[in-house]
């Protein structure tokens, strides 16, 4: 890059229970719930974006990257006077170098543009370049930024690289940019689309006054598969705007975990790590997280076609709920969707929903329950979901659908 080019982009970065379609919520006593700390004195660190990792899919994830800078949009949840970048080489192969990295909210027109006003340089441990260690998650210096509730964050790193197999969530529903070299600072009008993942990127906090967050755990339909690319209809985004309409005092963070293909029982390599395995990490590990919403179960009973035991499936809903209670953090049941006409679809599997459901719904083991199965299926036919919200496959909810689940989800009462 000419001298002159790259000392005017240096300038432009300023250092420096049920409830379901009725409306109705039963709440069951929670002890050592936690409840919204009172008199907050002033702003914290709270998740506002995040996403579940995985080991790399094939292509772009396992090729890696050389002397290349990739451009990724995520859209977070509150918004504050600070933010923190969350890197993650847990799946990497090899220590991943950083050569620079930026953020900066994305252009009123989208794509791979960025508002130059608001181009900041990230840093780490005070320098510019860092190397993240294999099976690490790192996190940036704060960033003097102020962003709005529910920006779209375009964030971007340089690799020098060869970076080796990368640590990816393969389905972002978002699209994402590259081009070569370090072009960190760059307006955004060289890049061309990378795809649909997102690599390294495993979270944002932001610094503000909030009720802490929620985490919602759980697999595709949570993740948003088969929603408009690009236009945020994932059910946690949903939820996320209900949220942000409310007083700002009554905010916080919407976290989504979702893993196309996730299961409780099994890993899933590319599809992610079973539901325990990467409860830490996806759960525990999360800003100011406060409360978790559990939607996962039918990859395991599909993927299985039936053959699963409902009573393995709830022992492993059994080790969530005391996990989660024994940091002090309220926890959802969400029931499963109906998924008759599905490819995987049987009589068995839908015996294990059905067992499963009604664990969800009767144990009063969660703090409370939000119906999903009530809320998306078919009045004429329960065990399907109503035409309205099926995407087409009879499994995942379209953008109306995931408009239907986020509804349904108690979003006064969820973190307190």
């Amino acid at each position: 890059m000419p001298a002159a080019r790259a000392s005017s982009r240096r300038s432009r970065i300023r250092r420096g229970t049920v409830f379901a379609a009725t409306g109705l919520l039963l709440l069951t006593a929670a002890p050592g719930a936690s409840t919204a700390p009172e008199g907050r004195a002033g702003p914290a660190w709270t998740g506002s974006w995040t996403t579940g990792v995985t080991v790399a899919s094939a292509g772009t994830g396992q090729t890696g990257f050389t002397d290349t800078t990739i451009r990724q949009v995520v859209h977070l949840s509150v918004g504050g006077s600070e933010l923190r970048l969350r890197l993650s080489n847990v799946f990497g192969t090899s220590p991943l170098r950083i050569g620079a990295a930026t953020v900066a909210v994305q252009h009123a027109e989208g794509g791979s543009r960025v508002d130059e006003d608001t181009l900041r340089q990230v840093r780490f441990g005070g320098e510019r370049m860092t190397t993240i260690p294999i099976g690490a998650e790192w996190v940036s210096d704060p960033i003097d930024l102020t962003v709005a509730d529910g920006a779209n964050l375009t964030v971007s790193l340089h690799l020098p690289g060869p970076t080796g197999p990368l640590t990816q969530h393969r389905a972002a529903f978002a699209t994402n940019w590259t081009t070569p070299g370090n072009e960190t600072a760059a307006e955004g009008t060289g890049f061309t689309p990378l795809g649909t993942s997102w690599y390294l990127l495993d979270g944002v906090d932001a610094r503000t006054v909030s009720a802490g967050s929620a985490v919602f755990f759980g697999d595709s339909i949570t993740d948003g598969a088969n929603t408009t690319v690009d236009r945020n209809y994932r059910y946690p985004d949903r939820v996320a705007a209900r949220v942000l309409a409310k007083p700002e005092r009554a905010e916080y963070g919407v976290l989504n975990t979702g893993i196309g293909g996730a299961r409780l029982l099994t890993d899933q390599g590319p599809a992610g790590q079973s539901a325990m395995a990467r409860f830490d990490r996806d759960v525990s590990g999360q800003s100011g997280v406060r409360a978790v919403v559990l939607l996962l179960g039918i990859n395991d009973i599909g993927g299985t076609r039936g053959a699963v035991a409902a009573e393995d499936l709830i022992s492993v809903h059994r080790q969530f709920i005391a996990r989660a209670k024994s940091l002090g953090l309220k926890v959802y049941g969400a029931t499963l969707l109906p998924f008759e006409g599905a490819g995987y679809y049987t009589p068995e599997g839908e015996a294990d929903r059905q067992a499963l459901n009604k664990f969800i719904r009767t144990s009063g083991e969660y703090d409370g329950v939000i119906d999903f199965d009530r809320a998306t299926g078919d009045p004429a036919q329960p065990t399907r979901l109503n035409p309205a919200y099926d995407a087409g496959d009879h499994l995942h909810p379209n953008d109306a659908g995931m408009e239907a689940m986020a509804a349904v989800v108690p979003v006064d009462r969820l973190v307190r």
